[in-house]
């Protein structure tokens, strides 16, 4: 049974788990609930044998318009002793963290398919997908920076993994926007869209090939490149071997291999 949640449409079809942030009338802002819903959704996502990929999408005319102000009304806690107050907002601070963490986590592919806004707190979400899309009006900006904080969940963490560091840094100096063209260009998304119906029909052409692969393999490889984006070249090729001594599966393997040899496609267990 799929889990139900206020802020989170999810559905599951040939293998293939589509997440819309559905807060439509808010502009998809995240508010503390979606903040909550979103790692409980990845995490039994990670669970759910019978899911392969996952498509993170936004309901209605905006993918996700970041954090939701609401959400800086008791940051600090209760106490009126200061530097209670100041572990009370760290606490706060890496609980959002491990929030979106959970979808970098995802033992499973995640594909962001993004439409018109994304600003904020959704540009800390896709830098957590592991392949981001957009369509043609889509734009993207480190707005943190104009309401006089320092983004504090990702983004400034994890982008410059992804696109040239001065790029980043002059998104996040001075919170412009980057457009979908310029956000190919430098390695944010893949592939820029006309629209929002043709984004989702292709990205979920995509998917559904990712999911047509061995899911052992995969989540193998997506585990390797999580590992070896955060350590030397030396260390990542020890943890691969390591990995594949034991969690080569040589039923996949001779599925694969026949299927190649016979020029059909595997069929690959859960």
């Amino acid at each position: 049974m799929l889990p139900d949640f206020e802020t989170l449409e999810v559905s599951i079809e040939q293998q293939v788990a589509t997440v819309n942030l559905n807060r439509p009338d808010k502009a998809n802002a995240m508010n503390g609930a979606m903040w909550n819903e979103l790692q409980a959704c990845f995490e039994w996502l990670d669970d759910e044998p019978t899911v392969r990929v996952v498509i993170l999408a936004g309901n209605g005319k905006h993918f996700c318009a970041g954090l939701d102000l609401s959400v800086f009304g008791n940051l600090h806690g209760e106490s009126s002793e200061a530097s209670r107050r100041a572990e009370a907002l760290r606490r706060t601070i890496l609980r959002l963290q491990a929030n979106l963490t959970a979808i970098e986590k995802c033992r499973v592919p995640v594909l962001a398919a993004i439409h018109n806004t994304c600003i904020g707190g959704g540009v800390d979400m896709t830098c957590c997908a592991d392949i981001r899309y957009a369509t043609q009006d889509a734009f993207f900006s480190i707005r943190e920076i104009d309401l006089g904080m320092t983004a504090d969940v990702g983004t400034l963490q994890r982008l410059p993994k992804i696109i040239p560091d001065g790029v980043v840094r002059e998104l996040a100096y001075t919170g412009r926007n980057m457009g979908a063209q310029e956000a190919k260009e430098v390695g944010f998304v893949n592939k820029v869209f006309e629209d929002k119906e043709t984004m989702l029909r292709e990205v979920t052409a995509i998917a559904r090939t990712i999911a047509a692969k061995s899911p052992l393999a995969m989540r193998g490889t997506k585990e390797m490149m999580l590992y070896s984006r955060d350590h030397s070249v030396s260390e990542g090729l020890n943890y691969i071997a390591t990995w594949n001594s034991g969690m080569m599966s040589q039923v996949d393997l001779a599925a694969g291999i026949q299927a190649q040899m016979n020029k059909t496609k595997a069929v690959y267990e859960d």
